[in-house]
């Protein structure tokens, strides 16, 4: 899926790994060693690398669902107001997108089953590709 390779300063290989409307998009970093990270980017967002692409593009979905958000000064722990207030479905998504937690932590915080958590996950995604396309076709890109 990469469009373009990139080398950057420190030697790490570069390359978009999706691209979005709206300037947002993941980049896909290679380090000299072999490891690969996603970096989810956006005007006005102050980024967040991820050790999966699912995670990024999951943590996008996020993003177009509460139509854009800043993590800056929530804190270590915090959460964006704008998720908090979007409901349960894209709580869960976005908790899911932190580190140390997965579908059977969400599941047992909210006294769920798993299967559960990835309906609502499921939910965002849906929602977050309606929006893009929404988006598209109104000519925003």
């Amino acid at each position: 899926m990469s469009q373009s390779e990139n080398p950057s300063a420190d030697g790490r290989d570069e390359s978009t790994h999706r691209e979005y409307i709206l300037g947002v998009r993941i980049v896909e970093t290679a380090s000299p060693a072999g490891e690969t990270t996603y970096r989810f980017e956006a005007p006005h967002h102050e980024g967040r690398t991820f050790e999966s692409s699912d995670l990024a593009e999951l943590y996008a979905d996020v993003y177009f669902d509460v139509n854009g958000f800043e993590e800056a000064g929530t804190g270590d722990r915090g959460v964006p107001p704008t998720v908090i207030q979007a409901g349960r479905d894209t709580l869960v998504a976005y908790f899911l997108t932190q580190p140390n937690t997965d579908v059977y932590w969400i599941a047992s915080f909210y006294g769920e089953k798993p299967e559960k958590i990835e309906r609502y996950v499921s939910r965002v995604r849906k929602r977050a590709r309606k929006i893009r396309a929404g988006a598209r076709d109104r000519g925003m890109e």
